[in-house]
């Protein structure tokens, strides 16, 4: 099956999204969500590669490790195009915020103006396999609250894309993200994620202003139980695993 989309087209997607009102989305609710980054063709095609085994390194049932319900496959390094193409073009936006939010909690920001140098980094340091995703939920499937760590080296954010029609090729599933604010109860957050648009989100945690400065609110990330029908989303990490 091939991916019928011209070089370069989900790139200028991904530029010409109003990346200042993603920041500050991301600065409210520690997600965001972005502009069609695919067309719906583009989309099923994508969802179409979990049937080619040859494109994965593995595949994780989710209910056999306590992680919920439904599978997920890790790709190779061996990207297909279009899915290198998203990463190298949302990777320099996301720098800006990570930069930014490292700067605000005090901490080091060790990442490089260039992807494949923070890679080569993670594989120097053993996180030398690939973590970018294919997931695939089907009826009564849903995903526990975690966090896609896999490491010592972390990139402060991802980048999830829905790959089905939200209400016609399934219902339920929603994003979930829940915040654990410095001495307070923990907020919830829900997104529809629909066909073509990315979810922008933290891998960990966010910088949270308090009374006392700036604190880091812990966050973890899951799906709701998909209710009818088969959901397919792409996981983008900017970060490699152990």
């Amino acid at each position: 099956m091939t991916i019928d989309i011209a070089p370069g087209e989900a790139g200028r997607r991904v530029d010409e999204a109003d990346w200042a009102g993603l920041a500050e989305a991301l600065d409210a609710h520690g997600c965001a969500l972005t502009p069609r980054l695919l067309d719906p063709d583009a989309c099923r095609a994508i969802a179409g590669l979990y049937e080619r085994t040859e494109l994965f390194r593995g595949t994780v049932d989710m209910a056999r490790h306590r992680f919920g319900s439904g599978t997920y496959r890790y790709f190779t390094h061996e990207l297909p195009p279009v899915v290198a193409e998203l990463r190298a073009a949302l990777y320099p936006h996301l720098l800006v915020v990570a930069r930014d939010w490292a700067a605000r909690l005090g901490r080091p920001a060790p990442w490089p103006d260039d992807l494949h140098q923070w890679l080569a980094m993670c594989h120097e340091a053993g996180q030398n396999r690939s973590a970018q995703i294919l997931l695939r939920y089907e009826t009564g499937d849903w995903n526990a609250l975690h966090r896609d760590v896999f490491g010592d080296l972390v990139f402060p954010l991802q980048v999830v894309i829905g790959l089905d029609e939200y209400g016609a090729d399934y219902t339920g599933g929603e994003f979930l993200l829940v915040e654990q604010r410095p001495r307070a109860q923990s907020r919830g957050t829900t997104a529809v994620l629909r066909q073509g648009h990315g979810l922008v989100f933290t891998t960990r945690d966010r910088p949270v202003r308090t009374a006392r400065g700036w604190s880091a609110g812990a966050v973890r990330h899951g799906v709701s139980t998909v209710h009818s029908g088969r959901r397919h989303a792409l996981g983008l990490v900017f970060h490699d695993a152990s």
